[in-house]
């Protein structure tokens, strides 16, 4: 499913227009990307949890010439989905 798939989903469901379902969906991402940038998690009850979690810097292997490099510091967005998706 695709972005625009899940406006017309998330537009028949609720009853509402296409365009309205494109704002609503627009607005909660945009809520949601704020919270994690904020360093919040963001807890769905009955969908699943968006946390940030940082990961240290550490030393990789270049594939291609075997050669040591140095992989920087980072934050990721980690998705803990509840027990009762999918079911």
């Amino acid at each position: 499913m695709n972005r625009t798939d899940l406006v017309n989903e998330i537009a028949a469901k609720a009853g509402i227009n296409k365009v309205a379902a494109k704002a609503a969906l627009d607005a909660t991402l945009e809520s949601i990307e704020q919270a994690l940038a904020n360093g919040d998690k963001v807890q769905l009850i009955g969908f699943g949890t968006f946390s940030v979690q940082e990961k240290e810097a550490r030393t990789g292997v270049n594939p291609r010439t075997k050669e040591q490099i140095q992989i920087p510091a980072r934050k990721v967005v980690k998705f803990k989905p509840a027990d009762q998706l999918g079911k």
